[in-house]
């Protein structure tokens, strides 16, 4: 059923359930990046694909061990059985990777192609614990590295496969960020055999690595074995505690363990006390989400601004240039995906950009200040991401468009950069569709510029996104990605880009509820399922809560509840 509000206003008197008026709220004041404000109001050319479509269609395809064509299929079957006595699946980096497969033992594959591939088609409905008799799930295990006594996720199951270019325990990021993606994942397969000691023995690495650090996180690794900070000639990587902070908080809203919340807030706190923006790879973004998170949660007061700063300026200590790109190249919009914005005009990264919205949008939940900025990051972020798959970029913008047919459609270039790598398509005109698996390996041939591993963090924006009847309103799920939160009713960001007032059909879901946004602390329906039409001011977000209809509304501790779920971390108390 459709229920038509018309013009209603997103500033009106907040009402009770019981028809008392309740004293009226200011609306939530906006704040501003200076990055994000550069960007387009509606980037050019403008389409959104469906990239929940596109995620699904991913894990069809590329999980297909008959599928037929040169360099496929692009999995394989592992039988070394490092640290659990299991065959595995392998999963390509690149189209091609002459690194992988069968050879080298058929053992060289990466945690971060599996655990994405796996979570993205995961947060779109494919349940990849019980998908054609394989459990991709309980295969995960092996990348918790017991046999070295580093007890944690890592990007490799052994040691042996830093000498076949995978890296093992020299650079950070590449250490921390598989255990967040297992967290990720173990939210959504609780019951999985052995996930809880895995879980367990994560969280203690972590919350005793941060009690070692004790507020210095200025190495280019941790020995989780000899429990020992390293440096070696990578950069320090300060933000590798925020990653160590989203581990040590979910592992406390998972187990309840007050050590894991104190070195959570240990960890962040390192990392907003450091003079300068120390962003490497991947961790600022969740810097920012949980300065958010615990800033609603525990009462904390962290710099949500200055992470955020640090996410899309561009301005690191040492990996210089890492941020948000901006601009329109040639006709052609880039703004808002992930990378350098510096490294030959700018270099953005499919992985990271899709990477980039698991944080940042369940963000504005916790702090609906940055709805605007998120919304509209958000809005030429889905616009541009589509460019890295060749069939979206004009051929004339690619290193190797007659290649394009061996990405079946679900692959996409690893980056878009600004002038090409390569000598041999110097000539080609910005944006540039191209990757760098032929400089992984030297046999690796020219389709390894077509990126498995990225493609598979596609779910992230497939869960994430979805359109509505008004072209550039999006209605972006805050849940999706917001693992081990607490109980919520199901929150939507939209962002109106356009210079005047639209009215847009909202998806309300089967069941009655009232509607309340966030930003205008009102409800804006009563008594709707199905969908209702809503009102958003001119280059303004609307934050809607789907709650049940009549729920009980009380105000208390400075946050608004509706059968004793929070709705709102910042309405404060009504008298």
């Amino acid at each position: 059923m459709k229920k038509t509000l018309g013009y209603i206003t997103l500033a009106a008197t907040l009402f009770a359930c019981n028809g008392q008026q309740q004293t009226k709220q200011e609306p939530v004041a906006q704040k501003h990046l200076s990055r994000v404000d550069s960007m387009s109001n509606m980037p050019q050319p403008f389409e959104i694909i469906d990239w929940k479509m596109m995620a699904q269609k991913f894990d069809n395809t590329v999980f297909d061990f008959t599928a037929t064509g040169e360099h496929w299929p692009l999995v394989w079957w592992d039988s070394t059985r490092h640290n659990y006595n299991q065959n595995v699946v392998g999963v390509f980096t690149a189209i091609g990777d002459d690194r992988q497969g069968t050879h080298n033992k058929g053992m060289f594959h990466e945690a971060l192609a599996n655990m994405g591939a796996v979570l993205g088609a995961t947060l779109t409905g494919v349940n990849k614990s019980n998908q054609n008799g394989l459990n991709y799930v309980g295969m995960l295990k092996n990348y918790f590295n017991r046999e070295t006594g580093w007890n944690i996720m890592m990007n490799n199951t052994c040691p042996e496969v830093a000498l076949l270019g995978g890296g093992y325990g020299r650079d950070w990021w590449y250490d921390v960020y598989p255990n967040m993606f297992f967290y990720a994942i173990y939210s959504k397969y609780p019951d999985q055999k052995d996930f809880d000691s895995i879980a367990h023995s994560i969280a203690e690495k972590f919350c005793g690595a941060d009690s070692i650090l004790n507020g210095n996180y200025d190495y280019s690794f941790f020995d989780y074995g000899k429990m020992k900070p390293m440096k070696n000639n990578i950069c320090t990587q300060q933000d590798a505690a925020a990653g160590h902070a989203f581990v040590l908080y979910a592992a406390y809203k998972k187990f309840g363990d007050d050590r894991y919340l104190k070195a959570a807030k240990s960890a962040l706190s390192a990392l907003e006390k450091q003079p300068q923006n120390t962003y490497y790879e991947i961790f600022m973004p969740f810097g920012a989400y949980m300065a958010a998170k615990l800033n609603a949660e525990q009462g904390t007061k962290y710099d949500v601004q200055k992470f955020l700063e640090w996410t899309f300026d561009g301005t690191p200590k040492c990996r210089e240039g890492w941020g948000t790109l901006v601009g329109n190249w040639n006709g052609i919009d880039i703004s808002g995906i992930v990378g350098s914005t510096t490294d030959r005009g700018g270099y953005g990264f499919l992985m990271n950009t899709f990477d980039q919205a698991w944080p940042l949008v369940p963000l504005v939940r916790y702090d609906p200040s940055y709805a605007n900025v998120i919304g509209k990051w958000m809005l030429n972020a889905a616009n541009a991401a589509k460019l890295f798959y060749p069939q979206y970029m004009p051929k004339d913008h690619q290193t190797i468009p007659q290649k394009a047919d061996v990405t079946k459609g679900v692959i996409a270039y690893e980056g878009i950069i600004h002038s090409p790598s390569y000598p041999q398509y110097k000539n080609l005109k910005a944006p540039v569709a191209q990757g760098d698996g032929p400089l992984w390996a030297p046999k690796n041939p020219d389709v390894s510029q077509f990126s498995v591993y990225g493609s598979g963090h596609v779910g992230i924006f497939g869960s994430i996104i979805a359109t509505t009847d008004v072209p550039g309103i999006l209605q972006l799920d805050l849940l999706a990605t917001d693992f081990f939160h607490d109980k919520a009713y199901p929150s939507y960001l939209s962002y109106n880009p356009y210079a005047e007032a639209k009215k847009v059909t909202i998806a309300a879901g089967n069941e009655e509820v009232d509607v309340y946004d966030v930003i205008s602390r009102s409800f804006v329906a009563k008594k709707v399922k199905g969908s209702c039409e809503v009102n958003i001011p001119a280059q303004s977000s609307a934050i809607l809560v789907m709650i049940p209809a009549g729920a009980h509304i009380e105000h208390k501790d400075g946050k608004m509840f509706a059968n004793n779920v929070v709705v709102d971390y910042g309405a404060g108390q009504t008298p």
